[in-house]
């Protein structure tokens, strides 16, 4: 039986001069089954459809519809690619009785990145919450776990950008369970009981949002860390220059954003508003020279709620990220 995958988010303006392609006439849907198929390598899109760890984190909810609104936003952008673009649909919590369904989904979502990684395509995740992040490593590690049949462990080096650390302990939640908020503690959890490094960047971290405690567990773990005021046109080169040494020391890296990194005036369609943030205009130079380092490996886009988003601002800069993350991909 062959997936059905929707595809009509993918609509838009069509011009009838030659070369004015838009994401919309290129991009084709591409079923789980076809994922390992005779397809040519591409950008392949995947929704995480799921925001039951924003509701444990008390957070507002909403967003699982996150994917639909960023394909939307995304289609009717100008085609400026060389690679094959691709939906491969998405994957989606499946609530029964009081469990809600997000370790599944966690779940299966690290074995459709894990699958595409295999099949040479670079996965573009859309949240959902950003519970998506444990999702998204875990595939990625398992692809490189495969890949590395018993040589040395590889090093994933995760860039988040972000307000929040998303390091609360999971064993001190209630119910001891993984949220939004904790899913860089459990892959660094993950990281020591397999004996692997664990390389963590956080950029755009707010201090009034991140506890005391947050900071020092940061510390701890050796992650790099910039706050949102820091990262200003002034300190760009500078902050750039230390990305650069982070991603050199790392094999293969995982850049995940949590749109609420961005200003709320940017960005209003977030489970959490921020109300200084780091601009579009700061963000784009630091992930173009991720881009460009060819080491990335895997993308996320986390947290954008459609229900608070005024004027489509959020899924705009969502479409925009991705847009620049994947020009020349």
């Amino acid at each position: 039986m062959t997936e059905w995958i929707d595809m009509s988010p993918w609509a838009g303006r069509e011009d009838p001069e030659p070369n004015s392609l838009r994401w919309h006439q290129v991009i084709k849907p591409l079923p789980a089954t076809a994922q390992a198929a005779n397809m040519p390598a591409g950008i392949a899109l995947l929704g995480f459809a799921c925001d039951a760890g924003v509701a444990r984190n008390h957070g507002r909810v909403g967003a699982a519809a996150g994917p639909r609104a960023i394909r939307k936003a995304l289609a009717n952008l100008a085609w400026h690619q060389r690679s094959a673009a691709f939906d491969a649909g998405d994957v989606t919590s499946h609530p029964h009785g009081t469990d809600d369904g997000m370790e599944s989904a966690q779940s299966r979502l690290g074995g459709r990145v894990a699958a595409l990684l295999d099949a040479g395509h670079l996965p573009v995740v859309l949240g959902g919450g950003h519970e998506v992040a444990y999702g998204s490593w875990s595939g990625l590690a398992r692809h490189l776990e495969n890949a590395a049949s018993g040589k040395k462990a590889p090093v994933i080096g995760i860039i988040n950008l972000d307000a929040h650390f998303d390091l609360r302990n999971p064993l001190l939640t209630p119910g001891q369970r993984g949220s939004s908020g904790t899913p860089f503690a459990q892959i660094a959890d993950e990281c020591e009981r397999r004996g692997w490094s664990f390389r963590y960047a956080c950029l755009g971290v707010s201090r009034a949002s991140n506890t005391a405690a947050l900071f020092d567990r940061a510390t701890e773990l050796g992650v790099l860390v910039r706050e949102d005021r820091e990262i200003t046109a002034a300190s760009l080169d500078a902050i750039g220059n230390e990305l650069d040494a982070f991603v050199a020391g790392c094999d293969r890296i995982y850049l995940t954003i949590d749109l609420d990194v961005l200003p709320a005036s940017e960005a209003p369609g977030v489970s959490a508003p921020a109300a200084h943030g780091v601009s579009l205009a700061l963000l784009e130079p630091l992930i173009v020279r991720v881009r460009d380092s060819h080491k990335l490996a895997l993308v996320d886009l986390a947290e954008l709620n459609p229900s608070f988003d005024m004027d489509g601002r959020t899924a705009k800069a969502a479409a925009r990220l991705i847009h620049q993350l994947t020009l020349d991909a």
